[in-house]
């Protein structure tokens, strides 16, 4: 049974005091939501704690923005699996593409970190999607198709989550046509051996587009950057309406 899986991807945004203001402002929002959507947010790593103790016992989950491959290392700038699991965190994101195109994640170092993930217990939210040079190449699907086979390498299909960010739509106000996000997302199901994974699509997802982009029959969540921020906009897209 594939869930709905509505992440926020806080990015480098938000101190602990704002944090607190956003959870005021936004938890009252969830006594409407309907039952089955899974809710996350995903902070900076300062906010964890903080949103660890705010949500015990609500419906939201926990997400990080990253998890390095080893348990322990001189890693500097890094954070393991056990320091997320050990304050809660639930999810968390890998590969996005901010991490591919400013810190020079691959591939490969990509499927290290989910294969991590999972090893010490949490559920990654697996980022793929192609660049506008790419799909005006005509090469979208190729990419993709890549991406999923590097990335899902010796993955558990059984606690995975996936989303599609086509890189041209994130945080440019140009979102893709839900139909053609519907017709990507279909073929990244058709490369899966679980075809009750849930994906996602991520791009300038907006209060006024996430009905329409929740009612393509392949999409099963949505990760939102900018429009999380905001307990208004972030509520309304957690409160989608069906169609």
């Amino acid at each position: 049974m594939r869930k709905i899986v509505i992440a926020g991807n806080w990015k480098m945004f938000k101190t602990q005091a704002e944090t607190q203001e956003f959870l005021q402002g936004f938890l009252p929002y969830l006594d409407e939501s309907p039952e089955g959507r899974e809710v996350i947010l995903c902070p900076p790593f300062t906010d964890l704690s903080l949103l660890s103790q705010s949500l015990h016992g609500s419906l939201i989950h926990l997400g990080a923005q990253n998890v390095h491959w080893e348990e322990y290392a001189a890693y500097t700038g890094e954070i393991s699996g056990p320091m997320l699991t050990e304050i809660g965190v639930r999810f968390v994101i890998v590969g996005h593409s901010e991490r591919r195109q400013y810190f020079g994640e691959t591939d490969a170092t990509v499927n290290l970190r989910v294969r991590a993930a999972q090893r010490f217990g949490l559920t990654p939210i697996l980022c793929v999607g192609e660049t506008k040079q790419q799909r005006d190449a005509g090469e979208a699907e190729s990419v993709i198709t890549l991406q999923l086979d590097k990335g899902l390498l010796d993955i558990d299909q059984n606690n995975l989550v996936i989303a599609y960010e086509p890189i041209w739509a994130i945080g440019t106000g140009d979102t893709c046509e839900a139909t053609e996000a519907n017709r990507i997302i279909s073929l990244i199901r058709s490369k899966l051996s679980n075809p009750n994974v849930s994906i996602q699509y991520g791009g300038s997802v907006k209060p006024n587009n996430i009905d329409e982009i929740m009612a393509q029959p392949e999409i099963d969540g949505v990760l939102v950057g900018g429009a999380s921020l905001e307990p208004e906009s972030f509520a309304r897209i957690v409160n989608f309406q069906s169609v």
